[in-house]
């Protein structure tokens, strides 16, 4: 017997008929001994009408609110499945956020996870009761009802399944596993048996749709093993576990691609300590994150700066960064919105030479020109042209031998 927590997707909860068949297959594993904790995102749709909803009555409706709005989304989810195991005669309790005291900060409809307290999920379980936790929710310090962010339903189910202590995190999505590329990019791609959680959260981060990346930062901290895998069929997915040396023998795991980026570039900045900071400091107090940062030196102690955020912020970014760039003395701000980035990844990068300049080698061979390069220990990232972006990701995943 073990302790499994189970999350079900939008798409796997979509319709009575689907939370029907969650509510059998959630019956059949309970049925083989295991206590279950289950974590749902609302119906496939619901959140997007509800934002719609509020966006018919102003442009700007209140963000506190707005989080209020969108957690009853997973309401409606956890009562159902919850109603559904009842009728078919299984002891079920649905908790929402506030309920499973999933204790968060006050960032509306971005809020991170500080605390968990199990013990009323602890409690139910003794008591062989199937647990259903709204997923994307939680509670500020002062009782505020707090949304997690798109995806948020999967780090809320890493991070329940860290606090209790779970043998493992099932994800159930509307894919089969992790992927060595997007197959709707490279038809060659490969579900991969095991990923770990290093590369899993380079990939979440540079493009991978399969999972949000801070339910892989949880399940790294944490050492959850996440089982990816599909709520349409029985077959193995993917795990996401701890590094071990066969994985060390793959030089390339993955080639993942965003075309959700924008870049900003601030010209003639004068050279001078503390210039970057008011810059970026800036750009952090609206709330965006920046990606890969480029710093070309000029004559006459100038300098350029060029910097990559999600184009989803581009406008604001950009509104805020022309303001520094005339506070500080900087001749012009320009912006470009046809950004793309391709990025590889893998553990085997670490003891591998050579990679980078296959990887350059590849994109050149195929007219791919490069604008700016960022890496870390196990990925290379480039920033490319939006157009390229799936010709890149098809070359490069047959460069590195992924096709077979």
């Amino acid at each position: 017997m073990s302790l499994i927590v189970q999350k079900y997707g939008g798409t796997s909860v979509g319709d009575l008929v689907r939370i029907q068949k969650v509510a059998r297959r959630v019956a059949d594993t309970y049925d083989k001994g295991h206590d279950l904790v289950v974590v749902l995102s609302a119906m496939s749709g619901v959140t997007d009408h509800l934002l719609q909803m509020a966006e018919v009555i102003t442009d700007t409706p209140d963000r506190r609110e707005l989080d209020v709005l969108v957690a009853t989304g997973e309401q409606q989810t956890v009562a159902l499945l919850a109603i559904a195991l009842k009728n078919l005669g299984y002891k079920a309790q649905s908790l929402l956020g506030f309920q499973a005291e999933i204790k968060t900060d006050s960032s509306w409809s971005n809020a991170r996870i500080v605390t968990i307290n199990p013990d009323r999920m602890k409690a139910l379980l003794a008591q062989k009761t199937i647990v259903i936790v709204a997923g994307f929710q939680g509670v500020d310090p002062k009782g505020n009802v707090t949304t997690l962010g798109r995806g948020g339903s999967d780090t809320s189910a890493v991070a329940v399944a860290a606090a209790v202590g779970a043998d493992v995190c099932e994800i159930y999505t509307d894919v089969k596993g992790v992927y060595t590329a997007d197959p709707n990019v490279v038809p060659k791609a490969r579900m991969l048996k095991t990923v770990t959680h290093d590369v899993m959260l380079e990939m979440a981060d540079h493009g991978a749709k399969v999972l949000q990346i801070r339910s892989v930062e949880f399940a790294k901290k944490f050492n959850v093993p996440v089982h990816v895998r599909s709520s349409f069929c029985e077959e193995e997915g993917t795990m996401i576990v701890s590094e071990n040396q066969d994985m060390e023998r793959t030089v390339v795991a993955g080639v993942t691609s965003s075309k959700k980026e924008a870049r900003v570039t601030i010209t003639k900045v004068p050279d001078q300590p503390g210039v970057a900071s008011k810059l970026f400091a800036a750009v952090a107090e609206i709330g965006v994150s920046v990606d890969m940062i480029i710093q070309n030196t000029r004559s006459g102690n100038l300098t350029d700066i060029t910097f990559t955020v999600p184009r989803a912020d581009y406008k604001r970014t950009l509104e805020v960064v022309k303001k520094v760039a005339s506070a500080i003395g900087a001749e012009s701000v320009a912006g470009d919105e046809n950004i793309a980035t391709v990025s590889i990844t893998g553990v085997g990068m670490r003891t591998n030479r050579g990679v980078a300049a296959k990887m350059f080698e590849t994109l050149a061979e195929n007219g791919v020109n490069i604008m700016m390069i960022s890496t870390s220990e196990i990925r290379i990232t480039c920033a490319i042209e939006e157009k390229f972006a799936d010709q890149a990701t098809r070359a490069l995943h047959t460069a590195f031998g992924l096709d077979e």
